[in-house]
């Protein structure tokens, strides 16, 4: 079997009792798989769930809390119970688990982009598991990733994995909602998800989640679009990962295998605030869109906005947002160039490395 680089996403559901605290069970049964994972030749990345159940008790409340701060309170006490869970039990195969934790500030600073894309690849190098969590006790409603789906899905896409792995206690999509129709039929692939498929998904997740199918369908169509292969699913016993990778998970895949997307794109795609725009003639959307070429002064009709050297703006065509890209001019410099007719052919103002269409399935 080809080795890869896999993130495992384990969400409340999968990893809690009824009570909302951690289940012993499920957990010695999770670090069995990681580990048969791992001494597979698999770089195994964990995004866990479990801070707010390891703490509450802690904290005195009597069942896991529905404030916000209480869950970030719960949350600050038992994100280092989780990850020393990790230790002790990783630690008795002889592994390592390094914790990190992120919030959406970490994905749209550039530096500290590509700075969490080093640490968890140096991490890996070493044969180290990192186990990556949201920082729930300081994030606030802007900076949170709405739940660990979408977390683990732009993780996958920042490490550049072969495959996302969403365990939950559901086992798979289905044709409709088996709750309620005894005929529904599981779909054990599915090539893209489709606005029908997100409307089918729609409702309420367990207790103990944040998120439902709708949830995992939104982060695997994230993941999609990054190069990454999805499967969304369970699974009982230390082979459940193994078995996974090899097409035998019991559950839904997403996704062919497609050539990952390079992360500066991904920045520029999913993280990136616009500091101006550009809109260029037809000749120019056609060599950015179908021939592969950059950006040329030549093709670009007006700027707006006072953007800099190295900023990202949104670029338009006759028919709207075609995509976004980061500038080798700033708004001042690039207004001189337009004005000059001798250079307006040469120089290139967005890259092809740096461009992004946004109309089109997957990123470039």
């Amino acid at each position: 079997m080809e080795k890869n680089r896999v993130v495992v996403k384990i969400g409340s559901s999968s990893l809690t009792n009824d009570a909302g605290e951690i289940d012993e069970q499920k957990f010695a049964d999770h670090i069995g798989a990681l580990v048969a994972l791992h001494k597979a030749g698999h770089e195994v990345v964990v995004v866990s769930s479990g801070a707010v159940a390891c703490g509450f008790r802690l904290l005195g409340y009597p069942a896991r809390p529905v404030t916000l701060k209480g869950k970030q309170a719960a949350a600050a006490i038992g994100q280092s119970v989780l990850i020393q869970r990790y230790r002790e039990a990783l630690g008795a195969y002889g592994l390592i688990p390094a914790q990190i934790l992120l919030t959406r500030k970490d994905f749209s600073t550039k530096d500290r982009y590509h700075n969490a894309y080093s640490t968890i690849t140096e991490l890996l190098r070493r044969g180290v598991i990192p186990v990556i969590n949201e920082n729930d006790s300081v994030s606030v409603s802007e900076l949170t990733f709405g739940d660990n789906d979408m977390l683990s899905a732009l993780v996958s896409g920042l490490v550049h994995a072969g495959c996302l792995i969403i365990l939950t206690d559901v086992n798979g999509l289905y044709s409709t909602n088996p709750k309620y129709d005894r005929c529904a039929q599981r779909i054990d692939f599915i090539d893209h998800i489709t606005p029908e498929m997100m409307k089918m998904a729609g409702g309420a997740g367990s207790k103990a989640g944040t998120g439902g199918m709708l949830s995992k369908l939104k982060a695997a169509n994230t993941a999609v679009s990054l190069g990454v292969r999805v499967f969304i699913g369970k699974g009982k016993g230390c082979d459940k990962l193994v078995r996974i990778l090899e097409g035998k998970g019991d559950g839904t895949y997403i996704g062919a295998a497609r050539p990952a997307v390079k992360s500066r794109k991904q920045w520029i795609a999913l993280f990136s605030e616009s500091a101006g725009k550009i809109y260029i003639d037809r000749g120019a959307e056609q060599a950015l869109l179908q021939k592969g070429s950059s950006l040329l002064p030549a093709g670009i009709k007006k700027i707006s906005g006072t953007f800099q050297k190295g900023d990202v703006v949104d670029v338009y065509g006759a028919k709207g947002l075609l995509g976004k890209g980061e500038v080798l001019y700033g708004a001042e410099e690039l207004l001189r160039v337009l004005m000059r007719p001798s250079g307006r052919a040469a120089e290139e103002v967005i890259h092809r490395d740096h461009w992004v269409p946004l109309n089109r399935k997957g990123l470039g």
